[in-house]
């Protein structure tokens, strides 16, 4: 796969050559039910290229705030716009081919439980009708990379909590996606593991996908110099890098 030797070296959030933006929030509310706005006249931009940390108190919404990016909630109000359309309405056969160019780490992973962790990685090529050659080289690379080379051949029962992490990390970035959304995905790994992982996002971002990371790991948000969204009672600031 070879993610990202050969990548040209960006600044972060540098969107030179971008020929639009990734995803626009317009005025967007989210609402549970008759409970209270999670989320209220959210309006952002991501660009191309960029990459963003997500960051807030716990409880504060940025789980629905990625689910809405993901395209698998849609907003009480407001309008969403992924990769120049706008999803706010858009009928689920169309939703489900946007999908297909997002690369998503959720929190429970949601690893399929009959497959090896090699076929859970392959799964979005297989899907794409990717070579099985390239299939075989690409995730076997991408394992290696996320340091379980040794347990390609086993099922997710038969791994602990953080390597199914890993698992997960890898089945989102496999195909190259266009923008990554990951929700905590270096939560149950060790200081080590965390930043190969955050090295691998990066990489990514390199070669040209939009990242936005949500976390509470303070001290990759600081080692790594990205700027943050912050979301604080259903609002969201945008921080520049460094602050």
């Amino acid at each position: 796969m070879s993610p990202g030797p050969q990548a040209e070296k960006k600044s972060p959030g540098d969107t030179k050559g971008a020929s639009s933006d990734t995803l626009s929030l317009n005025g967007v509310g989210l609402q549970y039910d008759d409970g209270p706005e999670v989320l209220a006249d959210v309006s952002l931009t991501i660009p191309a290229r960029s990459f963003y940390f997500l960051t807030g108190p716990s409880g504060a919404g940025k789980t629905s705030l990625l689910s809405l990016m993901y395209l698998a909630k849609r907003p009480t109000r407001g309008n969403v716009i992924l990769f120049g359309e706008n999803v706010t309405e858009a009928k689920r056969g169309r939703l489900a081919m946007l999908r297909r160019r997002l690369g998503v780490v959720f929190q429970d992973f949601r690893l399929l439980d009959h497959m090896t962790a090699f076929d859970n990685v392959a799964l979005p090529l297989r899907v794409a009708g990717v070579a099985p050659n390239v299939v075989q080289r690409d995730v076997t690379e991408l394992l290696k990379w996320v340091g379980l080379e040794d347990e390609m051949g086993k099922h997710p029962a038969a791994l602990s909590g953080g390597q199914q992490q890993r698992v997960a990390i890898a089945r989102a970035v496999v195909n190259r996606p266009k923008f990554i959304l990951a929700d905590e995905p270096t939560g149950n790994v060790d200081d080590v593991i965390a930043l190969r992982l955050m090295l691998l996002f990066v990489e990514m971002h390199k070669i040209g996908s939009s990242v936005i990371i949500a976390t509470h790991n303070h001290s990759l948000v600081e080692r790594f110099a990205f700027p943050r969204l912050h979301l604080a009672d259903g609002v969201v600031t945008q921080i520049p890098a460094g602050e």
